[in-house]
């Protein structure tokens, strides 16, 4: 089943606009390329809208605010919703700055997020309405444990219900939940977290299998979140083979996205629900 959500990137090669932070934007529209999606970034004014309307998808990404990008993410993200197109939201950071925390919570009530992706410590401040994040990574007393799954997953589906999206939450175990249906993923590699920007494109990959499987955005999530954590395994394997380092890695990532198929993808998941 979730092998043919990725067909489906590679088959309808999915347009997805991003306003993104400026840290990651490149390695965002590579690994859109990768992935078999296309990416577009435009953050000014009149020129996102418009790039908007033409796009199948948008991921609206917090970790660089400004003047002038945060009314374009208000005006993109309504406009993606007059077109019923998959809005993705990475609250980076949020939780760490005032004005991080108060432009989600207004986004959140002024457009309709079809997946908020996050890490534990993001995605736990959205739900508390107030949280602790160490710069924009996850505070290590938030983990995500075998211990206190069921506890997160209980939270998490709450959170789903109140807000209508998806929500995943990434990390050493990753969570991908609506109201309902529950997805544990175990892949994925520590060696991930020593590379900046994998979030922002993870949310980008997410953006892209949303919009290529419009009916099931549930399981394209997960699959999106499958995809990248398995070829964080791959290319770590790489990576010892060739005694590589962190800047390697990165190339390595991007490198097995681009060459994941199917059979590997139904191969190396590990996936279970609940």
């Amino acid at each position: 089943m979730f092998e043919s959500y990725l067909r489906n990137v590679f088959e309808k090669a999915p347009l997805i606009h991003c306003i993104t932070n400026y840290v990651t934007i490149n390695d965002v529209a590579n690994v859109l390329l990768a992935c078999g999606g296309s990416p577009i970034m435009a953050d000014d004014g009149e020129d996102a809208v418009e790039i908007t309307s033409i796009c199948n998808g948008l991921v609206i990404n917090i970790g660089t605010l400004n003047n002038c990008t945060i009314p374009t993410m208000f005006n993109t993200g309504k406009r993606a919703n007059e077109l019923s197109h998959p809005v993705i939201l990475d609250p980076v950071g949020v939780g760490a700055s005032k004005i991080r925390t108060d432009v989600t919570f207004k986004l959140l009530e002024e457009v309709k997020f079809s997946v908020i992706r996050g890490n534990i410590s993001e995605i736990k401040t959205i739900y508390q309405g107030t949280g602790r994040t160490k710069g924009v990574d996850a505070d290590a007393s938030d983990a995500v444990t075998e211990k206190h799954l069921d506890e997160t997953i209980a939270w998490a589906k709450q959170l789903s219900h109140n807000t209508g999206a998806i929500i995943a939450i990434t990390g050493a175990i990753d969570i991908v939940t609506d109201a309902n249906t529950t997805y544990i993923i175990r892949n994925g590699h520590p060696m991930m977290s020593k590379v900046s920007g994998t979030g922002c494109m993870l949310a980008a990959v997410i953006a892209a299998y949303c919009a290529a499987n419009p009916d099931n955005h549930l399981e394209a999530t997960a699959t999106a979140v499958c995809v990248m954590g398995l070829a964080g395994e791959l290319a770590y394997d790489r990576l010892v083979k060739n005694d590589g380092g962190t800047s390697s890695y990165r190339t390595y990532l991007i490198d097995a996205i681009s060459k994941l198929d199917a059979e590997t993808l139904k191969g190396g998941m590990k996936i279970e629900s609940r």
